[in-house]
């Protein structure tokens, strides 16, 4: 086996290798110095001589086992992973002249070394892996990195550390900072525990019985170490975001002066990587940026549901990442002017724009001040997603049944009793919130806060479209909702709340006290929908699957005691 391996292996001595690839195998050392090392398995278009030079597209990540993505996967003989099997496949990558490589990240699959959760460890690996795949011999020195959610992560670390070789990188749902996957301002997302647990699970995936017995060996070193497994649990549980751990895997930050071409794919919507510190990411990131932008959950660009229909709404995805790739590793001229971005909105229209966000005006408005009890209060309508806190960033939560459809008529928002609320006045015209709205006040007393916002129609009917919690204690407490893009029709009220935890999307712990809220502000970012050039695309079916589950009633409305105003113009 380790003979035909060395030599490449075709789809049809082993039906695992897409047709038209030659598979092989190799291990090479990543760039801290350490004695990690990486494997790598390496798909070739079978029809081009060994030797001959292409262009390049990398994976870095935890999923690439030979015996499954997560776990076993019931595989019968070993191969290379299926996980980009689509890409490969839907963007004819082998006829086009392009490389494959996927390269596991330290402690999984082929790899030795401790699974690091995107720090130090883990940015060595990205970097190793795009300097060898540009230094090979079959490449042309220009690689572009390639994932989603995980090894999305790991695009955007190459994007951050600008290794000699690195082209352009599409990243698809990836993680912004990776702090906020487990806590959100010092409070505890369900899965803080069981996510490390997950990795480890996926970690501990052992060769298979026709491995090599290389690769076998380098699979079972989270067995041989199993201080790397009781460190990734031990050492993510600092609630502090300014602690050197997650300072040193905070990528919004450290993208500063990246200049590498960038494309990215961000769900507003969706329950597993969160649209968190993604505008401060590409603030920071000075290369050309593009992207797609939805109310969607956490798919491909390329993804159907059972049903055919695509689960971002858009066709073209392949053909637009390979416009992309062809122009940065070939230095090929698009056929085809894209757009920089596309955004859907929560209309489910489609919109071209140059960047994201495009801000007409920016207003800081005045809240009401109130109190609330932390007492972790009764579940209401809007209450996050079901959530066992044991998951992968790759599978992550779900929406529970109910989120399927919910008969009768939707439930009173406010009658929770543990949230105090404050109303915009209505808006004249559609007016979008987009970008990162950011609250601030003072506080008496201490425990945790949730802040959410809402869209209230005329007749009551309520969507809550941005949250965010945060530990509280006396003092100035600030800090960002998520990222959004939700466009409020005319007539409409924008209604922000105030209070303790009522969804499952935290595991806070109630402090039982009263917290008194004086001076509270909300900084929004605003852009005149007039503006929007149209661009194709279809409904995203999520959105209508959130819309069912966020869905509720204001029946009491309130006059409004701030005003939204974006200036209507042209310019």
């Amino acid at each position: 086996m380790t003979a035909a391996i060395e030599d490449g292996i075709t789809h049809d001595q082993n039906p695992r290798v897409p047709e038209g690839a030659s598979w092989t195998e190799h291990y090479f050392p990543s760039s801290d110095g350490s004695d990690v090392e990486l494997h790598a398995d390496v798909l070739r278009p079978a029809h081009l001589p060994a030797d001959t030079p292409t262009p390049v597209i990398l994976s870095v990540g935890p999923y690439f086992a030979h015996a499954g993505q997560t776990g076993d996967d019931g595989f019968t003989q070993t191969g290379p992973s299926e996980r980009f099997n689509d890409l490969i496949e839907g963007a004819d990558l082998m006829a086009r002249g392009y490389t494959v490589v996927y390269v596991d990240l330290r402690g999984f699959g082929g790899s030795t070394g401790c699974l690091d959760w995107g720090g130090p460890g883990e940015q060595a690996d990205v970097v190793a892996a795009v300097e060898w795949s540009a230094n090979q011999p079959w490449s042309t020195g220009k690689v572009g990195l390639y994932g989603k959610s995980y090894d999305g992560v790991t695009g955007l670390i190459g994007a951050n550390e600008e290794p000699e070789g690195l082209a352009a990188v599409v990243s698809q749902e990836p993680l912004w900072d990776m702090y906020n996957y487990l806590f959100s301002n010092g409070v505890r997302r369900p899965n803080h525990l069981g996510t490390p647990y997950a990795y480890n699970s996926i970690a501990s995936v052992q060769g298979m019985p026709d491995d090599t017995d290389r690769y076998k060996t380098n699979a079972a070193y989270e067995q041989t170490h199993p201080e790397c497994l009781a460190d990734n649990v031990t050492d993510t549980q600092d609630p502090d975001p300014d602690s050197d751990y997650w300072q040193a895997r905070d990528l919004a930050a450290m993208a500063a002066g990246s200049t590498v071409p960038l494309f990215v794919t961000q769900g507003f919507l969706e329950p597993n990587t969160k649209p968190e510190d993604m505008q401060q990411y590409l603030d920071n990131h000075d290369g050309e940026q593009r992207g797609w932008l939805g109310p969607f959950e956490h798919v491909r660009g390329n993804d159907r549901g059972s049903d055919g229909v695509l689960r971002m709404g858009r066709e073209g995805w392949f053909e637009e990442v390979m416009r992309f790739y062809d122009e940065h590793l070939q230095g090929i001229e698009p056929s085809v002017d894209d757009p920089a971005f596309v955004i859907q909105d929560n209309f489910g229209q489609w919109r071209a724009q140059d960047t994201w966000p495009v801000v007409t005006t920016t207003q800081t408005v005045r809240l009401e001040p109130g109190s609330y009890v932390d007492d972790g209060g009764e579940e209401v309508a809007g209450q996050g997603p079901a959530d066992d806190g044991d998951h992968d960033m790759e599978h992550g939560p779900t929406l529970p049944p109910q989120a399927q459809g919910r008969p009768g008529k939707p439930p009173r928002v406010t009658d929770d009793g543990d949230t105090f609320y404050t109303w915009s006045r209505p808006v004249n015209h559609e007016t979008r919130i987009t970008g990162t709205p950011r609250v601030a006040f003072e506080a008496t007393g201490t425990g945790n806060v949730l802040v959410r916002t809402w869209d209230v129609a005329p007749d009551g009917t309520a969507v809550m479209f941005d949250e965010q919690m945060s530990l509280v204690d006396d003092g100035t407490v600030a800090f960002d909702l998520k990222d959004t893009d939700w466009t409020l029709e005319a007539g409409h009220q924008l209604v922000v709340g105030i209070g303790t935890n009522t969804t499952r999307s935290w595991r806070d712990t109630p402090s039982a006290e009263t917290i008194t809220v004086s001076s509270p502000t909300l900084s929004l970012q605003l852009q005149n929908t007039r503006n929007d050039v149209p661009t194709h695309g279809d409904r995203a079916p999520y959105l209508d699957t959130y819309l069912r589950f966020y869905t509720g009633t204001m029946e009491d409305r309130m006059q409004g005691t701030f005003s939204l105003s974006v200036n209507q113009g042209r310019g």
